[in-house]
């Protein structure tokens, strides 16, 4: 790969080499392209869901109130739109949090794909078995002969973080025996946290992608192990998907209109790309050209920037451009983005940006004091979009926007925080206030 020739055709690629922040707008939107995901599959998704929601229930208390649907509020943060506009630029219509950082069972974003993932394989387990019919009430799982039939099974996952606190809390609440494969930037509390769940846990002092390659490798040596690729996996992409319909359903319950004189603009942090991709996916489903979606990425992983800009999908990686891949922004630490998701975002995501950590904490504090909202680091990546995207005039006239932005919403969606230590996220706060912006 001649890098220095990619710098030249690709000028973005030169900035993100010298760890630089960039914002860049995908020529490449709206063209026509195939996808093999449909609504159906979203649909399927949703269903299963469903089935499950009285185990979840039953197994999960917190969850009762909501009958076991795992969901989280939408938000709106007038407050923190007037500190972004002080410190960042106008934004111009309403700004909303997604608060995924508070989701119920494992308190992130991937409490949705992840969850969704295991509990589709324990539903294929046990239907195999001859002990479950789509009829029943999945209540019964919670029975010591599901829990001694699962424990004939495994799980194994390579993560970050994130994903394996929901891949890991859910697989050990249903039985599985559950090893989670972990890189040298996980939060050690992360890892702590599973550890008391009964999960095993692997370190690793490389990066996500050797995590992820050796529970890749565990799970092929054992035909009663299912491996969660987080990589590759469609039933996390579909899992992640559903959050499409359920954030449909808040934003019609709250009398927020969504069409052609009333633009929604979606601004989600990304890694490997799973479940920004997933929730893009089904936004893009629901609202098509009405909806305009942006991902956020740390300036020393920004993986799925450099695969959309160079067109290169999964064929290249931060480290090939000299970037270190590491950052605060653990959730974001990811130097290779999935090539099933960078192929299907490809005419469908409207940009991508990166940010400093360094800018990550202000805003964290600034969140905290606005509307005491406190969230982890890498979901603060979004919250610089709405000021680049209403400042970007030349995009937003190509786009026929100009005159409709005062009608505008914009969604920052939270990826991650209920649950970090209250020690660990006072000493973020802390950091963010000692710095002058925010």
């Amino acid at each position: 790969m001649d890098i220095k020739k990619l710098m030249v055709t690709h000028p973005p690629v030169g900035e993100m080499a010298a760890y630089k922040e960039i914002y860049w707008i995908n020529p490449n939107l709206g063209k026509a392209k195939e996808v093999s995901f449909t609504m159906a599959d979203i649909d399927d998704a949703e269903d299963r869901l469903a089935r499950f929601a009285p185990y979840i229930a039953c197994a999960f208390p917190e969850t009762a109130p909501e009958g076991g649907i795992i969901e989280s509020t939408l938000t709106e943060i007038p407050h923190m739109k007037a500190a972004l506009a002080e410190n960042r630029g106008e934004i111009d219509g309403r700004l909303f949090l997604k608060c995924d950082s508070h989701l119920p069972v494992s308190g992130s974003i991937k409490a949705r794909g992840g969850i969704y993932e295991v509990l589709k394989f324990a539903e294929k387990v046990a239907m195999d078995a001859g002990m479950l019919t789509e009829q029943d009430d999945y209540s019964i799982l919670t029975q010591p002969e599901f829990l001694n039939l699962f424990s004939q099974y495994s799980v194994a996952v390579g993560s970050t973080g994130n994903l394996g606190l929901s891949i890991g809390i859910i697989s050990a609440k249903l039985g599985f025996q559950v090893t989670v494969h972990m890189s040298s930037d996980a939060r050690q509390w992360k890892k702590d946290l599973l550890r008391s769940k009964g999960v095993t846990v692997i370190e690793y002092p490389d990066d996500y992608q050797k995590a992820v390659a050796e529970g890749r490798k565990e799970a092929a040596s054992n035909p009663r192990c299912h491996f969660v690729d987080d990589e590759n996996s469609a039933d996390l992409f579909l899992g992640y998907a559903v959050a499409a319909k359920r954030l449909g359903a808040q934003l019609a319950k709250n009398q927020i209109i969504v069409d052609d004189s009333h633009p929604l603009f979606v601004y989600i942090p990304c890694g490997v790309g799973g479940a920004p991709g997933g929730v893009a996916f089904g936004l893009k489903l629901l609202y098509g050209h009405n909806v305009h979606i942006f991902f956020a990425e740390p300036t020393h992983a920004p993986c799925m920037t450099l695969s959309m800009i160079t067109g290169l999908r999964n064929k290249i990686a931060v480290s090939d451009i000299g970037l270190d891949g590491k950052t605060d922004a653990d959730g974001l630490a990811v130097g290779r983005a999935s090539g099933l998701v960078s192929g299907i975002m490809e005419t469908l995501l409207s940009g991508c940006y990166t940010i400093q950590d360094e800018g990550l904490y202000p805003l964290l504090a600034s969140l905290a004091d606005r509307e005491n909202i406190y969230i982890e680091p890498s979901s603060c990546a979004s919250f610089i979009g709405p000021s680049l995207v209403c400042r970007d005039e030349n995009w937003l006239k190509q786009q026929g926007l100009m005159n409709k932005m005062q009608h505008a919403s914009h969604i920052l969606w939270a990826t991650g925080g209920k649950m970090v230590p209250e020690k660990e996220m006072h000493s973020y706060y802390l950091r963010g206030k000692n710095k002058k912006r925010g």
